[in-house]
């Protein structure tokens, strides 16, 4: 295996290596799927993608929008996530922020990423989530 450019693996002669995130899963409560459409379709506008019926029993979603890819998986148990958190690139970021805050959502901008603008937010279940957009060209 090689190293790639940014210190993450890539493949190398034997043809194995990481080739991206397939998806993220973030914890919700039991009951909150209604709750959790009408935030990631409604206010997000990601699109809901249809779970192998195996996996929709346990209940739960997943969504999508580009190549970002969210499930939200029932945990008994739930604790939202304080800190950890996926990074979800947007674009026309102010505009989106606003969105979200003409909502009821709660935006917590944060200037500590050279090169970039984004915000903090939280989903109904009050998951943390990190929204960005580049502003310059990364080095």
């Amino acid at each position: 295996m090689t190293r790639g450019a940014a210190g993450g693996t890539a493949g190398g002669a034997d043809g194995f290596g990481i080739a991206g995130v397939d998806h993220v899963q973030l914890a919700a409560p039991p009951g909150s799927e209604e709750a959790l459409r009408a935030y990631y379709v409604g206010v997000l506008g990601m699109a809901e993608l249809t779970k192998p019926p195996v996996l929709a029993a346990r209940g739960g979603c997943w969504f999508a929008a580009g190549d970002a890819v969210l499930h939200l998986g029932i945990e008994e148990d739930f604790r939202p996530a304080r800190k950890a958190h996926p990074g979800i690139r947007v674009t026309g970021i102010h505009a989106f922020g606003k969105e979200l805050q003409a909502h009821g959502a709660k935006v917590v901008w944060d200037d500590d990423l050279p090169g970039h603008s984004r915000f903090y937010s939280e989903d109904p279940v009050g998951n943390r989530l990190e929204f960005l957009e580049p502003t310059a060209m990364r080095a």
